[in-house]
């Protein structure tokens, strides 16, 4: 190797620059553990609808630790997305001396079961958490298999916009084991809608409702309690046994 001076020159500049890295690698765990150099403030990037500072506050307590360079930014992320009301948070460093914190607050759009104290936000997701306030519009009650919860939530959704015309609104979808669909009206009125079908959409059996709701109200003597749709060319009513015959069912053709 000594007879090859350009190895060697090879060889020396590796060196060099392994030394030089060293020494910045050096110098860096060095300024880390400055005390020159403290994380003075946590900015939250956004207004905050349910997530109060002072639960960012104590939430972030015991991940501040070391300085501006050592701060555990993964440690501050995980930390604020266990608060009950955060769905997604990240953190960045702003110099010279804040911690910036983007944080996405779940957005509840109706309650999970019946008091499960769980409700379903709007990208179809379960999460638990109080709400602080009553919501500004009666939010409905999803009830079914925890797996079908972003279908169960475009369900309502139609329904909602299918059942304008009579003035109702669902306060309840229930989805069973098997997954048919059951609604329960503003009114207390449940409709039986069945189960999704290629030939008879449960959209079309909605429709049908809405289209007869006027001949449902007056086919028995008292109010129905459930209106079934599941008939391909008509519907069943039922109502209560202390108000009519027991359990008697009218079937009503359109």
């Amino acid at each position: 190797m000594w007879n090859r001076p350009q190895l060697m020159k090879d060889v020396s500049d590796l060196l060099y620059v392994a030394g030089a890295a060293a020494l910045l690698v050096a110098l860096v765990v060095w300024l880390a553990r400055l005390p020159m150099f403290p994380v003075r403030e946590v900015v939250v990037l956004q207004a905050l609808q349910e997530v109060h500072r002072s639960e960012i506050e104590q939430s972030l307590a015991g991940q501040l630790r070391g300085n501006f360079f050592s701060v555990n930014l993964e440690g501050v992320r995980k930390s604020l997305e266990e608060l009950p009301w955060v769905r997604r948070a990240e953190a960045r460093r702003q110099w010279p001396s804040s911690i910036e914190v983007d944080i996405e607050e779940h957005v509840p759009v109706a309650y999970w079961g019946q008091g499960t104290g769980q409700l379903v936000n709007s990208h179809g997701e379960i999460f638990a958490a109080e709400m602080k306030d009553p919501p500004a519009t009666p939010m409905p009650v999803l009830v079914g298999p925890h797996g079908f919860v972003p279908e169960m939530l475009t369900y309502y959704q139609q329904s909602a916009e299918l059942l304008k015309p009579i003035g109702r609104m669902p306060r309840t979808l229930s989805v069973s084991p098997r997954l048919a669909l059951q609604l329960k009206l503003d009114d207390g009125m449940i409709v039986e809608l069945g189960r999704q079908q290629a030939k008879a959409p449960i959209s079309e059996r909605l429709e049908r409702f809405v289209a007869y709701y006027p001949t449902v109200l007056t086919a028995a003597k008292k109010r129905p309690t459930v209106v079934d749709m599941r008939y391909p060319k008509g519907f069943a009513l039922r109502v209560n046994a202390l108000a009519a015959a027991p359990e008697s069912e009218g079937k009503g053709k359109p």
